[in-house]
Parts: structure tokens; sequence; C-alpha cells
């Protein structure tokens, strides 16, 4: 009789379990709601610089065609984001490789995907242009549900990192930039999979299958060859199999004969062999003042906590953010102080997780490989000379993995018996983090570095006092980036038409390095003297003394501006 009601309530807990159906609808759902967040007001904020260089690249333009030391045109500023016939593939790789610091494969991507749903002749669409960032981040949704089913079999735990990829709000913002971090997420992704078979392997001492080999040797290759910074993934993992070795192997003779060893050994191989054509063409770059932003303060001396709170930051808004830009600054309060408390709240239940059940691949490989990502990161800032924590979008390359981590701890709080309490931890971690990611659709969090669609309505405020008085807008030119800031302001100035006033002509600089910043100031003397007075100058970002007070230019105090991306102010030339 005992046993008869055993069987009863098991078979009553198997069907109060949710189908595969169920879960398949729950799935669903997340992808939906992903789309939308991603989806949502595209097109809505102002591209910036980076992102005006994979737009140029991926047409297969080049920077080279905008004339620098002349006045130009909004127009001339502007051909570069034609879409033309007569450009190719190739064009898009020569150009690329010659300009810029990025591998080729997502603007290759990029190209085919703007062919395919825009027209001949006219500027490129911005919203075109982000959806295939946005629909690769939707993507990363089902991937991450997947890998993590490779972690646990558990479809609890599966359902929440996905729900979590779906509403992160550092996974949105990547989503809606026409750049190649979402390609790059969905390889990372992929790579760490492969990366979780070779540790189950070891632990069962079977041989890592051939097809793994090579399916994770074209991950590796490909995933270089979208974003250089791949390679800090490839880092990690190797890091993360070295801790492995060392802690399971003290007492046990290394060997590659009949040992998984040998097909992982093949896989780095492989790897190194696919990647060398584009570790090359890394360590040949010349020095280029497109990274030189790197190199910033003093991180061995009084800036030495800095590094460490903004990865601090970076990591927590991968899983939960509330507005704090562009709002009254109770709000912002507000909305850290909730976020510090939730982070609390998790790292509470972490502790009690890796106390009592951490399965046994997120405590060998995910632990492992986010630490020694941190680490890695650490390395550059404090031992060489690049700060990687200045911007948030370089830590997409342990992303996924964080999600993973907070999923499984999660999972942990919802699986706990006998407290309610813990399964609300799970309802309020994944409604902050929808927030937040309306936060970054609404513009309220993760605001774009360079505010165009704040600089253009007082450039025509002024205007429209002497409508008929000519505007040129001047900038120093060092590389690429000043063009696509120009384009920023050409840009929003399309979008904003106005029959009552003309449109601004332009003039970028140039300024070589090591070279006199008088040589700057005399060429804009130069270029003035061309001019019909009167007319109105704006100087925009303009990094060496202007001279514009012995040209008979007054300075006009009311419009001397500053906002994101952008230093400026008016000049009167009479």
């Amino acid at each position: 009789m005992g046993v008869k009601k055993i069987l009863i309530k098991q078979k009553r807990s198997r069907s109060a379990e949710p189908s595969p159906r169920s879960h398949l609808l729950l799935l669903l759902i997340w992808i939906l709601l992903g789309a939308f967040l991603r989806f949502s007001h595209l097109a809505a904020k102002p591209p910036w610089a980076d992102e005006w260089a994979t737009l140029v690249f991926s047409l297969g333009n080049s920077f080279l065609t905008v004339p620098l030391e002349n006045i130009i045109s909004l127009d001339t500023l502007m051909q570069p984001l034609q879409l033309k016939d007569d450009l190719s593939l190739g064009d898009v790789v020569d150009n690329l490789l010659s300009e810029s610091t990025h591998p080729p494969v997502y603007f290759v991507l990029t190209h085919l995907w703007i062919k395919l749903f825009s027209t001949q002749g006219g500027l490129v669409s911005i919203t075109v242009a982000r959806s295939l960032s946005a629909l690769l981040g939707v993507m990363a949704i089902p991937a991450i549900f997947a890998l993590s089913n490779l972690v646990a079999e558990s479809l609890v735990f599966c359902q929440i990192a996905a729900a979590l990829m779906a509403f992160s709000p550092y996974g949105v913002y990547l989503a809606q930039e026409t750049r190649h971090y979402t390609l790059a997420i969905l390889l990372i992704m992929a790579s760490v999979a492969c990366l979780l078979v070779a540790i189950k392997c070891l632990k069962k001492k079977q041989a890592l299958p051939l097809k793994i080999v090579l399916f994770w040797i074209v991950i590796n290759s490909l995933g270089v060859a979208t974003h250089y910074f791949f390679a800090l993934a490839l880092v990690t993992e190797v890091l993360v199999l070295g801790i492995w070795l060392i802690k399971n192997n003290k007492y046990t003779p290394f060997s590659l004969q009949n040992s998984p060893w040998r097909g992982i050994s093949l896989a780095i191989l492989g790897t190194v062999a696919g990647c060398s054509v584009w570790i090359w063409t890394w360590l040949n770059i010349p020095n280029n003042q497109l990274t030189d932003w790197t190199k910033h303060g003093n991180p061995l001396g009084s800036e030495f906590l800095e590094p460490i709170g903004r990865i601090i930051a970076w990591i927590t808004t991968m899983i939960l953010l509330l507005p704090i830009e562009g709002t009254s600054q109770w709000i912002t309060v507000l909305s850290v102080i909730i976020v510090i408390l939730v982070m609390f709240l998790l790292l509470k239940m972490a502790i009690q997780y890796f106390k009592t059940s951490a399965i046994f691949l997120v405590r060998d490989v995910i632990y492992n490989y986010i630490i020694s990502a941190i680490g890695l990161i650490f390395c550059f800032v404090y031992l060489g000379d690049r700060d990687l924590t200045l911007a948030a979008r370089f830590q997409f390359f342990y992303f996924p993995v964080v999600l993973i981590l907070v999923a499984a701890i999660l999972d942990y709080c919802w699986q706990k018996k006998g407290s309610k309490q813990t399964k609300n931890i799970v309802i309020i971690v994944l409604a902050i983090a929808f927030c937040g990611s309306l936060s970054v659709v609404n513009n309220y969090a993760y605001q774009k570095p360079d505010r165009s669609d704040l600089v253009v309505p007082v450039i025509r405020e002024a205007q429209q006092e002497n409508p008929a008085i000519p505007v040129l807008i001047a900038t120093v030119h060092k590389t690429h980036e000043q063009t696509g800031e120009m384009m920023g302001i050409a840009w929003e100035w399309l979008k904003q038409i106005d029959s009552k006033v003309t449109q601004p002509k332009f003039i970028l600089l140039h300024k070589k390095q090591n070279t006199p910043e008088q040589d700057v100031t005399n060429s804009l003397r130069q270029q003035l003297a061309k001019l019909d007075r009167p007319f109105d100058i704006w100087v925009v970002n303009f990094s060496v003394p202007t001279g514009l007070k012995s040209q008979n230019c007054l300075a006009d105090l009311d419009y001397k501006r500053r906002v994101s991306g952008y230093r400026y102010r008016l000049f009167h030339c009479q």
C-alpha cells in the first residue's frame, strides 16, 4: 500500500511539471519580448562615429573621398553614405583593411544585408543597417537557451537564462547599434559550448569528437575575423583549461595519447592556424590614432580604483538597470539605490549557491571563465597601457557567460524548497531587467556617445535670428572619427528639414601627428578668406586655437555649449 501511494505521488508530481510544449511556448515568449525590445525605436537614437564607420565601410565606400582642408557642402560630406551598384565585397574588404582596425566578416554581412533591403542611389537607412545587429541579438536568446542546456539539463535554468538574455539592458544596447558585437556574442556562445563539451570529455576521460574539434576551429576563426577582441575569449578558454589541468591532473602524468587533451590540443593548433592571417593583420596595424583613446589616466596611481568600479558597473548593467540618464536627479539616485540593493541580494544568494549545490560546470567552467576574463582585462589596465574598462562594449566577450552564472543562481532560488521569497527574487530581477531594457530603448540609459540630436537644434535656433547669413561648421580632423562626428550633425540636419534656413557648409581641417597646432589655425584663416562676409562659424570639437578673434570674428557667449561627444561654440564674422 505504501508503494502504491509513492507511485501515485510521483505520477502527480510529473503531471504538475510543465510539458515540453509549454517550455517551447515560454521560450517563444522570451524571443518575442526580446525582439520587441531590440527593434523598438531602432532609428530614434543618433548614430555615432563608430556606427558611421560601419556604414561607410559596409557600403564599400571610403572616408578618403571626403575632401579635407576645403569648404564642402552637406551633400559632399554625406556622399560616402550612398549605396552604389558598382561597389563589391572586394571594395568593402579593401577600404576596411586600409582605413580601419577591424576584420571584415560583419562588414561583409552588413553589405549584403543593406543591398537586400535598400534601393540604389539614396542614403543608407539606419533602420535597415541596425536591424541586422538587432536580429542577431534576438538569435542570442534561443542560443543561450541551448548553451544553458549543456551546463545543466534543467529547463527552468534554460528558461531563466533565455529571459535574462531577452531582457538584458546591456544586450539590448549592443543590439541597437550598427556594430559587430551581437555576431561576436553568438560566436562566443558557440565556442563556449565546445569548451563545455571538452570539459565533459575530460571529466569522463573520453576522446573529444572530431566534429566538435573541427566546429570549434571554424567558430574561433570566424570569431577573430569578426572582432579582434574575440581573441580575449580564446585566451580565457585556454586559462579555464589550464585551471582544470592543474586542479585535476595533480597526480596523473599529462599525456596526449588516448586522452581528451589530444582533441583539445588539435583544436588549439587549428584555431591558431585559422586565426593566423587576422592575428598577422592586427599585429601589422600601424600606430593608429583610432585606438589612442584607450591609453587613459593613471591606473597605477590616483585612478587605481576607477577601472574596478567600471567593471562592476558594466557587469551590473548586463543584468539590471533603471533610468539613470536624461532624468531628474532623484530618479537617478533612486534607480541606483534599487539596483545596488538587488545586486547585493543576488550576491548573497550566489554565496549560498556555491556553498550548497553549484553545478560542476558552473563551478569549474563558468565561474573560472568570468574570473579569468576579468583578470585578463585588469592585466591590460595595470600591466599594459590599454584601459579596456573605458567602454562597456569591450566587455562583450564574457557577457553571455555572466548571464549563465546569474541564471544558475536564480535557478537555485526558484528550485529552493520551502521558500516563496527566493522565487520572488527571480521575478524581481527579471522585472528590473525588463524595465532597464525599456530605459535603454527610450534613451534613459546607455545614451549614444555622440549626441548630434542635441547639437543641431541649437544651431538652428541661432540661425533663426539671421536666416540669410551663411553658416560654416568647422572641426579639427585627425581620423575618420571626426568625419563621423560631422556626418552625425549633417544627418540630424537632414532629418529636420526647414525651408526657412539654408544648409550649413563644413570644413574638416586635418592635423597630422606631431605637427604644430598653428598649421591648422593658419589653414582655417586661409579658408575663411575665401568667404563673403558676414557669416557665422561654429567650431565643433576644435582641439587647437581658432585664431578667430584676429579674423574679426566675435564669440557669441550665448552659444557656447557642451554635450556628449561635442564641444561647440558660435562666432559671428563681420
